[in-house]
């Protein structure tokens, strides 16, 4: 019994020290959030190959609706994409003049012909309709996101993935769940697209494995960070411009996980969020590698929360960029 006792203390005090070294690595590796550019991606080319500076997300809006689109080496499935945005986007002001909107391209460092082929957007709807924004250096599909949402003029910013997972026209879907939010405290709001309600479709094609990362990864999210959202990845979530920029400016996570960093910083300020439904198909090409971006995000999951409460990372009071 004595022997027990020992070993049950062992590993008690075991698991503290582990704790504590996670803590402290936490601590100690947590970086601030990037929000500098580098001189090149502070403009964006024209129609007829000139540039010009992008506005910035603390400006007041002067469009109705901004949709940012982060792209690494999306030369292939993006035009399938951005052909069903610009057919619903175009076809909508006809029908309502008064509606205005603009379409960001992030090129996230890509080493294919992501930049020319969102380029021959711009060529054909103009610079002020399609703009691309080309990084330097690869940021995280988080980092681009932010970099397109602080470059946007939008009343309402559309985050959507460049492989056209989601329907487009699901852009209706998230506009009511936005409206439906109320009230709205500073006029700050979120919409979440979610799959959650093809849940079960998908565990049944997935092979035990990729089920049980599925479900582990929705367990650290539920006990760590967010709670209330079922599907926190969906990559189409609608922003009013004020809770973009008080979300996007204490954003530090710019890999996989950003989402889950994003919601977090929502529910501290308390901002409502409203998770509706979409339609969502898997399309091939995923840069998603299933098991280390899997433990990647775990990892980043138990370090937003650790970095937060140790104080590492701070909620930010929205700042302009350099």
């Amino acid at each position: 019994m004595d022997l027990f006792c020992e070993i049950v203390q062992a590993l008690v005090a075991l698991a503290a020290l582990a704790f504590i070294v996670v803590i402290v690595v936490a601590h100690v590796t947590a970086g601030m959030a990037n929000l500098t550019r580098h001189e090149k991606e502070k403009y964006f080319p024209t129609a007829t190959g000139g540039k010009e500076l992008f506005p910035s997300l603390h400006d007041p809006h002067s469009r109705e609706l901004s949709v940012v689109i982060p792209a690494y080496n999306e030369e292939l499935r993006m035009p399938v994409m951005l052909d069903e945005a610009m057919d619903y986007l175009e076809n909508r002001q006809k029908q309502d003049p008064s509606f205005t909107y603009e379409v960001i391209v992030v090129d996230d460092g890509s080493k294919d012909k992501t930049t020319e082929v969102a380029l021959q957007y711009t060529r054909k709807y103009s610079a002020d309709k399609v703009r691309v924004l080309t990084l330097v250096k690869n940021r995280g599909k988080g980092g681009a996101v932010r970099m397109g949402t602080m470059s946007s003029r939008g009343k309402l910013i559309l985050m959507a993935d460049a492989d056209g997972a989601t329907k487009f026209s699901d852009i209706v879907k998230v506009e009511a769940g936005l409206n439906d939010l109320n009230p709205k405290p500073e006029n700050m709001a979120i919409s979440c697209g979610s799959r959650a309600h093809l849940e079960e479709e998908s565990v049944a094609q997935r092979s035990l494995f990729r089920t049980f990362l599925m479900k582990g990864f929705h367990f650290l999210v539920w006990f760590f960070c967010v709670r209330g959202i079922r599907d926190t990845q969906c990559g189409f979530k609608l922003f009013t411009r004020e809770a973009a920029l008080r979300t996007f400016s204490s954003l530090h996570v710019e890999r996989w996980a950003f989402d889950v960093e994003l919601l977090y910083i929502a529910q501290c300020f308390k901002i409502p969020i409203a998770e509706v439904a979409v339609n969502w198909t898997e399309i091939e090409g995923s840069k998603l590698v299933p098991f280390w971006s899997w433990l990647q995000m775990g990892r980043d999951l138990v370090f937003i929360r650790l970095r937060y409460i140790t104080g590492a990372w701070k909620l930010q009071s929205p700042r302009k960029t350099d």
